[in-house]
Order: C-alpha cells, then structure tokens, then sequence
C-alpha cells in the first residue's frame, strides 16, 4: 500500500536530510517543499484540463525528454516563488535556470535538471556552476510507479524521488555527440553525482531493487549519528 504522501500528491515530510548544502544556496527544506507540491498541482491541473477535453496526459502526449524540460521548468518557477525573492526566473533557454536576485550578490544562480527514474541529468552542455537535480518516477492513480516504457497506463504523474544540490565543473559531465544523437549532450557523471548532495530522498518511492550500497547510502542518511553526506 503506498504512502498517504503519494496519494494525497505531498513530499514525503521525513525525507529531508542535509540542511547545510541546501543552506549553501540560500534554500531550505521548508522552501523545497512549498516548490514541489506546487509543481504537483499545476502539473496535475495542465492534466486535468487535458483529460477533460478527451487529450492524454502529459506522459503521454510529449516525449519522455521534453517532459523532463517541462517538470523542471516548472520546477524551477516554483523555487523562484518560494525563495522570497532570492531568486528569479532567467529567460527561455539561458544558462542557469535561476538568477539570484542583484541585491543578493552573496548567491550564484542555479541549473536545474532533471532524470526519469535512475537516470543520470544531463543537458546539452557541461558548465560549471551550482545546480539542483531532480530524479523522478511516473505513478498510476493507485501510487505505484511505472518505470517501463512500454505497456505504460494512460493516467501517470510524475513523482520526484531524488533531489540533489552541489556545485559542478566541467569534468563532472561525460560529453556525448555521437552519430546518431539528437546532438550534443553533456551528462553528469558518477564523479559529479558523488558531488552533489541528497538532500531529499523518498525511500519508499526508489526506483529498481532496494538492496545494495547505494540504498544503504540513502538509509544512512537518517541515522541519527554523523549521517554521512552522499
């Protein structure tokens, strides 16, 4: 049986850890969560009024990639919202994804990226700076995730069960343009991922086996001595 959290569209509220490198942007966890519940609702409304007007959801009517772009636009209008005036949205395609206010000159902007499922983020090309990454999983209305392709069903929500914030350099991306490609693609790689820190993560809801090193990672981070940063 899923969490109520699932079903009622909230975060998991003791999915929190790391406050210091959420703080290192100027956020906190109360911020985070006011900006992804409001992701949930608008996200789930754009599906309700497509639904009502005999179109598919989101998931199902643009390509897995642009509905990353989308969630993580919207995402990122949600910060913007919930950081006081911290941050402000930066124009259609600009690098980063957020600004910091000019009266806070103590704060850089940030990129914001997001993967489906266990994927790593990626963009289109690597530049240094700070950034919040987002994992997240497709939910039917009974809250379990779909993380097959094929066969998907028709009513599906994104969930996010990963988000991550660091500061990265351009070695912390794997650069593909290979033939073939739909172009150039800067990916962040397991040197950049170490680098960055969970600072959410919604045990209930990660995606594949939960056994092994790095499920075990994520159970320490809620131990109640020296919770190790990963």
């Amino acid at each position: 049986m899923p969490s109520s959290h699932i079903l009622d569209r909230d975060i998991c509220r003791s999915g929190f850890a790391n406050a210091a490198a959420l703080e290192v942007v100027g956020l906190s966890h109360d911020q985070l969560t006011a900006a992804v519940v409001g992701t949930y609702r608008l996200l789930d409304r754009i599906d309700a009024t497509l639904m009502s007007d005999g179109v598919e959801p989101l998931c199902q009517v643009v390509e897995l990639a642009n509905l990353s772009s989308m969630i993580g636009n919207i995402l990122g209008a949600e910060v913007a919202k919930a950081s006081n005036g911290l941050y402000v949205r930066n124009g259609p395609h600009k690098f980063p994804d957020l600004l910091a206010n000019h009266t806070n000159a103590t704060q850089s902007g940030i990129e914001i990226k997001m993967a489906l499922n266990r994927n790593n983020p990626k963009g289109h090309l690597a530049k240094e700076g700070q950034y919040l990454t987002c994992r997240y999983v497709l939910i039917d209305d009974m809250g379990e995730a779909c993380v097959d392709k094929v066969d998907r069903p028709r009513a599906m929500r994104p969930l996010i069960w990963e988000i991550r914030t660091g500061y990265l350099l351009e070695e912390h991306f794997n650069i593909s343009n290979t033939e073939g490609d739909s172009g150039k693609t800067a990916v962040i790689n397991a040197l950049g991922l170490e680098e960055l820190k969970v600072v959410y993560v919604d045990l209930d809801m990660v995606p594949g086996a939960r056994r092994g090193p790095r499920y075990k990672a994520y159970e320490a981070l809620f131990e109640k001595t020296n919770p190790p940063l990963i």
